[in-house]
């Protein structure tokens, strides 16, 4: 169920931000950009901070690799929205859709190198379980990931836990392919903020 309240409560400045983006991109502003105005002093600033920092800040992980983690998680929290727009965006940054699509379909099958595989393992692990151990930690660093990408990722799949969670629950409405393209490539050039 799609809340309303996304397309009202906006400052006149904002309202004609959103419609200059639509005019130009030729796609409407997607819920989830229009989530982070909302009330932005009480959520929408800190998130864009945050999640531009998972994603885009200083990392031992690619902004694709990183991408891919926020689209793995989104699909394990079943977000329709975030699986789209993730998937599009991790595809255009790695220029490899089917590399992604293989991933999310299945994990230990897809050609990913093995840090990544035991990253995302543990990031499903947190997801399903709710907690990982030093066992599972462990394992992560055994596959060559570092304390700092151990760190990163979780930061990644913080913001996606969370992200997801606020799609489903605002009721996101899904893009169109092109919509998704156009949302993948202004993410991969200005990033979250």
């Amino acid at each position: 169920m799609h809340l309303d309240i996304l397309n009202h409560g906006y400052r006149p400045g904002t309202k004609l931000m959103f419609a200059l983006i639509r005019l130009f991109s030729g796609q409407p502003l997607p819920d989830a950009a229009k989530l982070t105005f909302y009330r932005s002093d009480f959520y929408g600033n800190p998130a864009k901070e945050f999640t531009h920092e998972a994603l885009r800040g200083p990392s031992d992980w690619s902004v694709g690799d990183r991408e891919l983690m926020a689209a793995y998680v989104s699909k394990l929290n079943q977000s329709a929205f975030c699986v789209g727009a993730h998937t599009a965006t991790a595809s255009l940054a790695y220029q490899d859709g089917p590399r992604v699509a293989a991933v999310l379909d299945d994990l230990e099958s897809a050609s990913i190198d093995e840090p990544l595989r035991a990253t995302l393992r543990m990031l499903g692990k947190l997801i399903r379980d709710g907690h990982v151990d030093a066992d599972d930690l462990r394992e992560v660093l055994a596959a060559g990931v570092s304390p700092q990408q151990v760190k990163d990722a979780l930061a990644v799949c913080t913001a996606f836990n969370t992200t997801s969670r606020l799609a489903d629950a605002f009721g996101f409405e899904l893009l169109t392919p092109k919509g998704y393209e156009a949302g993948a490539k202004y993410l991969l050039k200005r990033g979250y903020r």
